[in-house]
């Protein structure tokens, strides 16, 4: 059969060796209708989270030469150590942020600070906890409603743990924790896996349980004081997020899903086989940016306080549990060791950000990477230290970050060292404030076509990036 490629719709799905592809921008092919169809490549967004902080041996140490995670020098002129290496391919795709942090919870113990990396509210160290929404699910509100899935949202550990013990990078607009997914076959299936007629009646169901639920609740509303009122309000506001959710499902239920071969990803793995498992979920942004099925992904590698099955992942590297490494810093080869764990996460964070480079962009000119902005980094620097964190920007190039630089703001006024017991670093009293860190979530939302006026509590932006 004679086919008119011209008729055919880009976003028709073809099936490759090894996912399925959006058919390409074919000048030659589509003509002039192509060239007026042609449009602004989709922009994407992921955040990877390493916990625990990174390797800040001091200057004077042995170590500082080879194992300092950030780099030795600044600007255009930097080298990278042993613990970014894995990036040097990339040099030209990347910048790498020290001296900010979020003002409000600078002197917030290390193992509770996960929770406002990506929001920069004031989450306190203890008592009443409130949160806000997280800048993943502030880009999801923009381009959600164009893809099948707003926002995926994953963790190593699964489910939205607890205040200030996160299992999770994203929150509502309401601030509650967004769950996390964490098996990579569940993800997998829930991504390019399912039976449209089971879904419709999944659907049908939400529905009219919603309905009820909601039928229910303003009945009982009049008879309730006002203090459990703002409860059920927000209640409510849950409910109609969800009702929201389900509606969009139904646009989507009767769109084929891609056709995709999970290649070499071992979706059955658990963070016992750590590489693998990481390996996995990465695997999984790029399945799901590769395809379109979501602009907006968030990988908390692990929570904070080694707490939970992430901190298997240091088995990766030979070590039986990866939050200790922060801890051993003192003993021989301690930096070393931390910094080896390090290496093995950046190493990955390279191999996706290949991947995304070397994967054409259906939606547009260039590769993915291109579209695709990835911030990776923590919310401690030295040990337990909420302050100066460990910042990398990869990719965004059609959105015009200038990259292949060390932006460093901390100047040589970095804290670190071992600890050896006694007042830990996040006790200190400081000379000096870091950057906040909202200017550069600003200058984020706003290249990624987010015309927001301010974002943490800044409205200025960085220029330098």
């Amino acid at each position: 059969m004679k086919i008119d490629i011209a008729t055919l719709d880009r976003r028709r799905f073809l099936r490759g060796s090894a996912a399925a592809l959006a058919l390409p921008y074919l000048e030659s092919a589509f003509g002039a209708r192509g060239r007026a169809q042609r449009r602004v490549p989709p922009r994407r967004f992921a955040c990877i989270y390493q916990p625990d902080g990174v390797p800040m041996p001091l200057r004077e140490d042995p170590a500082f030469e080879d194992w300092a995670w950030f780099p030795h020098g600044g600007g255009t002129d930097f080298r990278l150590t042993k613990c970014l290496e894995p990036l040097a391919p990339l040099r030209a795709e990347l910048t790498v942020v020290s001296g900010m942090s979020h003002p409000a919870v600078r002197a917030v113990h290390g193992h509770s600070n996960a929770d406002q990396f990506l929001t920069g509210a004031d989450t306190g160290a203890s008592g009443a906890y409130a949160n806000s929404i997280s800048l993943d699910q502030v880009f999801a509100r923009h381009v959600g409603d164009e893809t099948r899935y707003a926002s995926l949202v994953m963790s190593s550990d699964g489910g939205t743990g607890t205040a200030r013990g996160a299992q999770t990078l994203s929150f509502d607009a309401n601030g509650r924790p967004i769950a996390a997914a964490h098996r990579p076959k569940k993800i997998f299936d829930s991504l390019f896996v399912t039976s449209d007629a089971a879904a419709r009646q999944r659907l049908a169901q939400s529905r009219s349980t919603l309905d009820e639920l909601l039928a229910d609740a303003r009945a009982l509303r009049g008879r309730l004081s006002g203090g459990d009122r703002g409860v059920l309000d927000q209640y409510l506001d849950a409910v109609r997020e969800t009702e929201q959710k389900v509606e969009k499902a139904v646009r989507w239920v009767d769109v084929p899903l891609p056709e995709v071969d999970p290649g070499e990803l071992r979706l059955e793995v658990t963070p016992d086989d750590a590489r693998a498992y990481v390996q996995a979920m990465l695997g999984l942004i790029h399945l799901a940016f590769q395809t379109d099925s979501t602009r907006t992904a968030t990988y908390q590698l692990g929570r904070e306080n080694g707490v939970g099955i992430s901190d298997h992942l240091g088995r990766a590297v030979g070590f039986e549990l990866a939050h200790q490494l922060s801890h051993e810093t003192t003993k021989p080869d301690g930096w070393k060791n931390f910094g080896i764990y390090c290496r093995f996460l950046v190493e990955e964070l390279a191999n996706l950000a290949s991947r995304l480079q070397q994967t054409p962009d259906s939606g547009g000119d260039g590769n993915l990477l291109d579209n695709t902005l990835l911030l990776f980094g923590s919310a401690s620097s030295a040990f337990h230290l909420s302050r100066n964190y460990p910042l990398i920007l990869l990719g965004g190039r059609s959105m015009g970050f200038r990259h292949g630089q060390y932006l460093n703001y901390v100047g040589d006024h970095a804290f670190g060292g071992g600890w050896n017991g006694g007042t830990e670093p996040w006790q200190r009293e400081f000379d000096r404030e870091d950057r906040p860190l909202g200017e550069l979530y600003v200058t984020m939302l706003r290249r990624l076509g987010v015309e927001i006026a301010e974002f943490a509590g800044c409205s200025a932006g960085i220029e330098e990036v």
